[in-house]
């Protein structure tokens, strides 16, 4: 499992010319489920989401979580983290987890940080997505399970 989380001040998510979702400052969280995945590996990706100190406190020093009272989520799923160019120009995504497996994490990651109490905004699964966002730093990290 793969999650790149990019720090925003907004961002907003469209389908076909239709605003899907719209988030203020926070996370865009791209998530990547590979063959062989768990819940297991869901949860502590959803842990390690909520623990980490990536917004600077009054010292500039990258100390703080995400608030759950000014901060929100945009989650999308995204099979191309497993993408593979190493041998080929065009990559290959044998990797990634079939469909149906990656939709179920990806709920399931989403469900539990709902359940935690964040404000959690999604793409739509398999679908062409269009994703406006204005980046913070920009401050990109790449967590993998």
């Amino acid at each position: 499992m793969r999650m790149l989380v990019t720090k925003v001040n907004h961002a907003t998510l469209s389908v076909e010319g239709n605003l899907i979702s719209k988030i203020n400052a926070g996370y865009v969280v791209y998530f990547g489920v590979k063959v062989g995945d768990t819940k297991e590996k869901a949860k502590k990706c959803a842990d390690k989401l909520m623990k980490l100190r990536i917004f600077h406190d009054e010292n500039d020093k990258l100390n703080l979580k995400l608030d759950k009272e000014k901060h929100e989520i945009l989650v999308v799923s995204q099979f191309t983290l497993y993408g593979d160019a190493s041998n080929n120009n065009r990559p290959s995504f044998t990797n990634a987890a079939d469909p149906k497996l990656a939709n179920e994490l990806y709920l399931y990651f989403i469900e539990l940080l709902k359940n935690e109490g964040y404000s959690v905004k999604t793409g739509v699964f398999g679908a062409h997505m269009i994703i406006d966002a204005q980046y913070v730093g920009p401050f990109n990290l790449i967590y993998e399970i």
